[in-house]
């Protein structure tokens, strides 16, 4: 068997010449064979180069060998890179595709015999092998349930044997049973989440009045509105592999095919004529009628439409069980496959659910409505409804209805399973639009548009705020694509919503009305916006509502954007109070941050001309040492790396010297020869330190890269403290020490000449007690009388004690691990702080959230002031201008806030000129 061929011939031109002459070929004998291709078919996300699968396939020995053996199109699956998620299912859409689009080829061109007829192979599942020995008369079709193909999709590879039906969810107030907890609103498609589809035929229909699980669900669930918030579960008990390979197919394009002829297809034809004969044969008697059938009809055993196709058709037919089975399965469909399930898929189903929908009207009024698209329609029909350029009146058409004597406490059973199944699909087309092609595909449906007007003017009754709800979250979604004019039906209807209590209500009202032609070219003018709406559009700014503000502002930013609405403001509202607390919310959430600024570059000091004292406590460490590990740790703490700077080896040696050969003798521990020394320098502190020559009139044998320290450090690389007191001749002592303790002592033994006692401490003797620490004049006008008052000052020059955090790493990881510190001579220069308002920004760091829809607002209003009638009818009467009067009382904390907020400085900038200069 040969081996499987590998990526590499996806590369060469060679073999995609060779690919393009094969799928020529391949579309022939489909167009011949009367099937339909596919030239580059899909599994789940993977295209699916099909010479590369009839290669990988016929080396093995062929569909029929690769079938039979077990497990092997897994292993073909996982070759083609279909990952491991739900391997099974993958393999199984890449057999189907050999199946329908590779066998019969296979058959013809590598065995030579003739493939079986269409009607027992592509229509059909690709479950089985022995498609070489299979014929119409030993072919008999598995019985399976009623669920079948979609396009490429399979029932077998997806698991799909129906969704659960409503009545077998069990309690839906159980977390996960995936109940009526797929009404809920859905703000974006979710993680998917599988289903179980059952199509179980003894199923209860939902005009049962007395099932528990629903009678429980009305109970527990309550009236809800879109200000109450709800999420559904984030998985679900049954799952299922149908949806995970669900992928929408394209349209598919219009295909030509050839008239069947003996001349261009002979062996088509004599099939066919052979058919003819077999038929008129059975006619006459000739042959028993018993005789085998040559099509497999729906009920025998044939596969019957996958779950989405039969909720589809059910839903069309008007049948009040079929139509309780689709929209429960596609309530759940729409919820976890959302971000796939495509209208353009599904032709008819956007259609069906609008008609479903409009049934709510006859609920409350005497009325049927109906979609027409012909004038004579229109006409003999009042309650039609223009499907073709939308019902102009309909406002008026609802106010003439009759309304019915509806108790909204008490609904009979067939009032509450009409409005259950109404409500099922207005939600169904709410989660479908949440995918922006789907809003694209409807936003041009008239009678969607005549829906959403009728739903939103049903009379105020708690039965329909849910309905409502979804028929504004639908309008959410596609007043972006439509324009309005002001006597527009859905444009008045919006706009009625925002006189509603309800915090949902106006809040999606605003976002759909801010969001009208927001992806057209034409601007959204938003005229005709009644004085008592925007004045509560105002008012709402002042409330402690971040959502509700951020809303109210969108809309305002939208609305004085036109020059005629900011007339109409300014002539007949109260404007002043609106740009007072715009500019209060410019500082909305804002933080003091402060930050320092140098006030110049790092600078460095000259190195010191001697090598600083070795202090004692040093002294006695580095005598425990042996070499070179003694050397080493001296050089660490008396010198530092800097590549500028360089010393002479003679100079270093010899104070290296000085200072342990005394104690070479009494410890036995002999030096390091100069040679070793100075080549040891160059091992402690690296590459960039080393040995050199330097030329002149007297060469000179240097340390290029190194300097003195000005103070020393000890071994983990803390600098020591000086004593800064000051002797005869104002000399300072000098004299290095670690711990504060030390320095204490040293300063009352040694300065100040205190007596100590037995028990450590220092006798309080009486005199006269000045400090003499550095430039220090405390006690020089009134002396200390005591030396206890002299020594709890000398505690101020001390330096700090060390954090117990400090401790040497050998305590607990048994080495040192010495942290890199800042060079010694490098000095940070002066900073000083500045105070900033930092407000919400973006994650490039531009103002956003309230801030940044507050200045917009009021640039827009400095920019459009001026051009208003209002603004010449103020220059006359009064002289002062709009523009000064609503502005320059805030002038001043708009400058201050310009000064201090970086984000919106520049907004600031430009409305600060627009007012200078209106």
């Amino acid at each position: 068997m040969a081996p499987p061929r590998t990526e590499n011939e996806l590369s060469s031109d060679a073999y995609e010449q060779e690919r393009q002459e094969f799928l020529a070929q391949l579309r022939i004998f489909h167009e011949n064979r009367g099937t339909v291709f596919e030239p580059d078919p899909r599994v789940g996300t993977r295209h699916i180069d099909l010479l590369r699968l009839y290669r990988n396939v016929v080396d093995r020995g062929g569909y029929d060998k690769v079938s039979e053996e077990k497990l092997l199109w897994r292993k073909i699956g996982s070759e083609f890179g279909l990952g491991s998620n739900n391997l099974p299912a993958l393999a199984f859409g890449l057999k189907s595709i050999y199946y329908k689009q590779l066998a019969a080829y296979e058959i013809t061109h590598v065995h030579g015999k003739t493939p079986p007829p269409k009607e027992i192979l592509e229509d059909i599942t690709a479950k089985g092998a022995g498609l070489l020995t299979r014929t119409i008369e030993n072919f008999r079709p598995s019985a399976r349930k009623e669920t079948g193909p979609l396009g490429a999709e399979n029932s077998e590879a997806s698991g799909d044997d129906g969704t659960p039906g409503r009545d077998r969810i069990g309690s839906e107030e159980t977390p996960g049973s995936g109940g009526r907890v797929t009404r809920g609103l859905r703000q974006a498609p979710p993680q998917r989440v599988l289903f179980q589809p059952d199509t179980q035929p003894a199923r209860q229909t939902r005009h049962s009045t007395s099932h528990p699980t629903h009678a429980q669900h009305h109970q527990h669930q309550g009236h809800r509105g879109a200000s109450t918030s709800y999420n559904p579960p984030s998985n679900l008990d049954n799952i299922s592999a149908a949806t995970s390979n669900f992928d929408n197919r394209p349209a598919m394009p219009l295909t030509l095919r050839p008239v069947i002829t003996p001349g261009n297809n002979p062996i088509e034809f004599a099939r066919r004529e052979h058919a003819l004969k077999l038929a008129a044969a059975v006619e006459n008697g000739k042959i028993p009628a018993t005789a085998p059938p040559r099509l497999v009809l729906p009920g025998s055993g044939f596969d019957g439409p996958n779950i989405y196709v039969r909720c589809l058709m059910a839903l069309k037919s008007g049948i009040p069980e079929e139509q309780s089975y689709a929209l429960h399965h596609l309530v759940k469909i729409s919820m976890e496959r959302g971000d796939k399930y495509r209208f353009e898929s599904f032709p008819g189903l956007a259609e069906a659910l609008v008609e479903k929908i409009l049934e709510v009207s006859s609920l409350f009024y005497k009325v049927k409505w109906d979609i027409a698209y012909l004038e004579e329609e229109l006409a003999q029909n009042p309650f039609a409804l223009n499907g073709v350029d939308g019902t102009r009146d309909i406002l008026q058409k609802i106010a003439c209805l009759s309304r019915l004597d509806i108790d909204d406490n008490l609904h009979p059973a067939e009032f509450r399973d009409t409005l259950l199944l109404v409500n099922e699909a207005a939600l169904t087309l709410r989660n479908m639009i949440l995918l922006e092609e789907n809003a694209y595909y409807v936003s041009e449906m008239c009678p969607l548009r005549d829906l959403l007007s009728i739903v939103l003017n049903l009379p105020a009754l708690d039965s329909v705020v849910e309905l409502k709800h979804y028929a504004l979250d639908i309008a959410e979604q596609l007043t972006k694509y439509m324009s309005f004019e002001v006597e527009d039906p859905l444009y008045i209807s919006l706009l009625a919503q925002l006189q509603s209590n309800d915090r949902g209500t106006i809040l999606t009202s605003l976002r759909a009305i801010s969001r009208i032609s927001m992806n057209l070219e034409e601007n959204n003018l938003l005229k005709g916006v009644p004085a008592l709406a925007v004045e509560k559009i105002m008012d709402w700014t002042l409330l402690h509502d971040e959502e509700l503000v951020g809303a109210s502002l969108d809309f305002l930013y939208q609305y004085t954007a036109v020059v005629d609405n900011v007339d109409f403001m300014v002539t007949e509202l109260q404007v002043e109070p609106l740009v007072n607390q715009l500019t209060r919310l410019l500082s909305y959430g804002a933080k003091i941050v402060e930050k320092e600024f140098p006030l110049g570059p790092e600078y460095k000091t000259a190195a010191p001309e001697n090598i600083a004292p070795l202090p004692q406590e040093l002294q006695s460490e580095l005598e425990k040492l042996d070499e070179p590990e003694r050397s080493s740790q001296w050089l660490r703490c008396l010198f530092e790396e800097d590549r500028e700077e360089s010393i002479t080896q003679i100079a270093m040696w010899q104070a290296y010297q000085a200072r342990f050969s005394p104690m070479a003798g009494q410890t036995g521990r002999a030096l390091l020869p100069a040679a070793e020394f100075i080549k040891n320098v160059s091992t402690t502190f690296g590459d960039k330190v080393a040995a050199q020559v330097q030329s002149g009139p007297v060469q000179k044998f240097i340390i290029k890269g190194l300097r003195r320290r000005a103070i020393p450090v000890n071994f983990k690389g803390e600098p020591f403290s000086r004593c800064l007191w000051k002797k005869y001749g104002n000399s300072t002592c000098g004299e290095f020490f670690m711990s504060p303790d030390q320095m204490y002592q040293h300063v009352l033994r040694n300065h100040i000449g205190a007596i100590p006692m037995e028990d450590g401490k220092f006798e309080n003797t009486t005199g006269q007690y000045m400090c003499y620490w550095g430039d220090c004049t405390h006690f020089h006008i009134s002396p200390a009388s005591k030396l206890v008052q002299l020594a709890t000052h000398i505690k101020v020059h001390l330096p700090r004690r060390k954090s117990s955090a400090n401790k040497d790493a050998t305590e607990y990881f048994g080495q040192s691990t010495p942290k890199k510190h800042k060079p010694s001579y490098v000095f940070s220069p002066p900073k000083q702080a500045f105070q900033f308002h930092v407000t919400m920004t973006d994650e490039r760091g531009d103002a956003a959230g309230i801030p940044l829809s507050a200045v917009l607002v009021l640039r827009n209003l400095a920019r459009n002031l001026s051009k208003t009638e209002a603004e010449e009818v103020a220059m006359k009467e009064t002289g002062v201008s709009w523009v000064d009067r609503l502005f320059k009382p805030v002038e001043r904390q708009l400058f201050e806030i310009m000064a201090h907020n970086r984000s919106l400085a520049e907004y600031l900038t430009d409305l600060l000129h627009a007012v200078r200069y209106a």
